[in-house]
């Protein structure tokens, strides 16, 4: 599993709205049995309400998806299967995202 790899969504249930996963983890500490996701939304990915530096939108599949950074939480990794992409090369708007969770910044 690498770090900024998208994943669909194991939750059939909140699929429709959160249809994909972004394992934000760092390798360093890959023993673990779980994996720290932030969701790629539907819901709310046209509201321009929300500060671009907390809820950065991507682009997957060619749908806007918006960044839910604040309800980033741990999951099964046997439950994210093959990953459907990388947003590797934006890193560091994860990390800016996650800064504005934890710092308002």
């Amino acid at each position: 599993m690498a770090q900024f790899d998208v994943y669909d969504n194991p939750n059939a249930e909140s699929r429709r709205f959160v249809p994909y996963l972004v394992d934000v983890q760092t390798a360093l500490i890959s023993q673990l049995t779980t994996r720290l996701v932030m969701p790629l939304s539907r819901v709310g990915a046209q509201q321009p309400k929300l500060p671009t530096n907390l809820c950065p939108v991507f682009d997957i599949g060619g749908e806007s998806l918006l960044l839910m950074p604040h309800l980033a939480a741990p999951v099964p990794e046997r439950l994210l299967r093959k990953p459907v992409g990388s947003l590797s090369h934006r890193a560091a708007e994860f990390t800016g995202a996650f800064d504005a969770v934890l710092s308002g910044f």
